[in-house]
């Protein structure tokens, strides 16, 4: 059979172009988004905690005391930190104490925030640091994932985008939970 007659019968037999299902509007029952998703995030593992932006630097300094490698895509924190653009080695990341991280917005429903690559300047950070902070302004804050997904650009994402909620766990070992088996050990979320 030649390409010609190949390609004559893929076009002679193209199935006729049917629409899209609609996908219905799932609303919220929730009147309280915050309190959603702290309650929510909590029963993963994680902590919100509603703070003022200016009280942000100290409660990590406080939370976590005396750090010495912390990453933020936030250079108005009042934290010092190392400046992840310039590294090119990943293995440098190895000792990696705290990242934190503004976050676009939060999902009430799980307890999740989202990250993409336009937030970070390499994905893996907030899967290698010992723990994560992420900062997610009150107002920023949807009821599910189907709004989530219709806030999510992916022409505007530069490749990577993830939601996060909670710590890592994993209770595949004799079924017994383990936190920070392979990421985080704790994870914040600060809602300003």
């Amino acid at each position: 059979m030649s390409r010609a007659s190949i390609l004559d019968n893929i076009r002679r037999n193209k199935p006729s172009l049917e629409l899209l299902p609609e996908i219905p509007e799932y609303k919220s029952d929730s009147k309280d988004l915050l309190e959603q998703f702290k309650k929510n995030l909590s029963q993963v593992g994680g902590q919100a905690i509603e703070i003022a932006e200016k009280d942000i630097a100290k409660n990590i300094k406080e939370h976590f005391g005396p750090l010495k490698f912390i990453v933020s895509n936030d250079k108005s924190l009042n934290v010092e930190t190392i400046d992840s653009t310039k590294i090119t080695d990943l293995k440098e990341f190895d000792n990696l104490d705290l990242v934190v991280l503004r976050s676009g917005f939060g999902v009430a429903e799980n307890g999740a925030v989202w990250i993409s690559s336009n937030d970070i300047s390499h994905r893996v950070l907030p899967f290698i640091a010992e723990h994560a902070v992420f900062i997610v302004q009150k107002n920023e804050m949807v009821s599910n994932m189907h709004e989530a997904y219709k806030r999510i650009n992916l022409l505007e994402t530069k490749g990577f985008g993830t939601f996060i909620s909670g710590p890592s766990k994993t209770a595949d070992i004799e079924q017994s939970l383990v936190i920070g088996a392979h990421g985080a050990k704790s994870l914040i979320v600060y809602l300003t």
